[in-house]
């Protein structure tokens, strides 16, 4: 009888020990709460979680992308004033006096091989106004070039050089390029060429930077200095998303803010200067200003979307078709107007000569507009 009740005894209290190990290794908190116990930390895990790859090295993808970026050194003749000339009372004597010999302006940055053809795309303020161009390349190969076109508005440029079988760079995309994106810069920072620098993408979509006249830059804190410019912004596929083009800084050098033209822009812009020589872009001839809470108000509007027109020119394209100053450019083609540097670079995307359909707020009232879009006038050399 003693045996028995032992036994069961034993049984029981395996169970129960049981019981309690399976509660402490799945509930916890349950545990804790009967015991007294409440310093248990529990962490949530996403169910169903898949460990990414850990990138070993970054070295595949640099080394397929840079042998497609070259050092650009240009030259230019700079005119000097000279100092003489300031003097009012030697002007009036000798209101003759020369100009100082120019002197020979030299400047270096850097350009990506888009073609195996020759073709290479870099920044306008690398080559501009520039009467003698050289790339060198990776491997040492120095070849003189000539500017094929620029567009300043977007500050790209397009090279052409008479090197064959050139190493050309793999155009990325950025439908999956995402903020915390890992990313290369490679360039040539201050004459050093091939060089190559990490970071991540640190924002997408950047404007209102008053850099260029058309803006959508890719953030990175990949280190970017004087001399990238015009250099390229890879993924870790060694793939090209972006023309490294400005940084911002309070000292000259990398403060972990660069921004690169996004290919999208770079590709097209690319496109249209090999095509046609130029890059030609819509116009409405409107000047928009943006729409803030407080000038709605004082408009007596309902919201603050849109975009507001400040003027229209006469006589323009959007004049013609009966566009008014302090219309509110509510959608363009269907899609919505948000603030002035998208809707200015809706209107650039559209075809000289095709009708676009825009509808504004008006007095309270919706209005819809047809107009036939115009080739925007090229951008005054200052």
């Amino acid at each position: 009888m003693l045996r028995r009740f032992w036994l069961l005894f034993a049984q029981v209290a395996t169970i129960c020990l049981a019981v309690l190990f399976v509660v402490a290794t799945l509930r916890p908190d349950l545990l804790a709460r009967f015991t007294g116990r409440n310093n248990i930390v529990l962490i949530e895990e996403a169910p169903g979680t898949v460990s990414a790859p850990k990138i070993e090295s970054l070295a595949d993808a640099a080394r397929k992308a840079t042998p497609s970026v070259v050092n650009i050194y240009t030259s230019k003749d700079v005119k000097q004033r000279n100092p003489l000339s300031d003097d009012a009372l030697l002007r009036r004597f000798f209101p003759g006096l020369p100009d100082s010999e120019p002197r020979r302006a030299t400047s270096l940055g850097s350009g990506v091989i888009v073609s195996s053809e020759g073709y290479v795309l870099t920044n306008n303020h690398v080559i501009e106004d520039a009467d003698d161009i050289q790339l060198v390349l990776s491997d040492g190969r120095r070849m003189r070039a000539t500017v094929r076109g620029s567009d300043p508005e977007s500050d790209l440029a397009v090279l052409k050089t008479e090197g064959k079988d050139l190493p050309a760079v793999t155009f990325g995309s950025l439908d999956h390029v995402q903020v915390g994106d890992a990313v290369l810069a490679i360039g040539s920072p201050f004459g050093f060429g091939s060089s190559v620098t990490h970071g991540i993408v640190s924002a997408l979509g950047r404007n209102h930077l008053g850099i260029n006249r058309f803006e959508d830059f890719i953030q990175t804190d990949a280190a970017v200095n004087p001399g990238n410019s015009g250099g390229a912004l890879v993924d870790t596929g060694g793939n090209l998303i972006g023309i490294n083009s400005a940084i911002f800084s309070q000292s000259g050098g990398s403060q972990g803010i660069g921004f690169a033209i996004p290919i999208t822009i770079a590709r097209s812009v690319l496109e249209q200067i090999i095509r046609d020589g130029e890059v030609t872009r819509g116009w409405l001839g409107i000047e928009p200003q943006e729409l803030t809470p407080e000038l709605a108000a004082a408009l007596a509007l309902p919201s603050a979307d849109g975009v507001l027109i400040r003027s229209v020119l006469s006589r323009g394209p959007a004049d013609v078709a009966g566009m008014q100053a302090r219309d509110v450019v509510l959608e363009l083609d269907g899609k919505p107007t948000h603030d002035v540097s998208g809707l200015l670079a809706q209107i650039a995307a559209l075809t000289p000569g095709s009708q676009a359909r825009l509808k504004v707020l008006r007095e309270k009232k919706s209005v819809e507009l047809a107009i036939t879009v115009g080739k925007r006038p090229k951008m005054r050399s200052s």
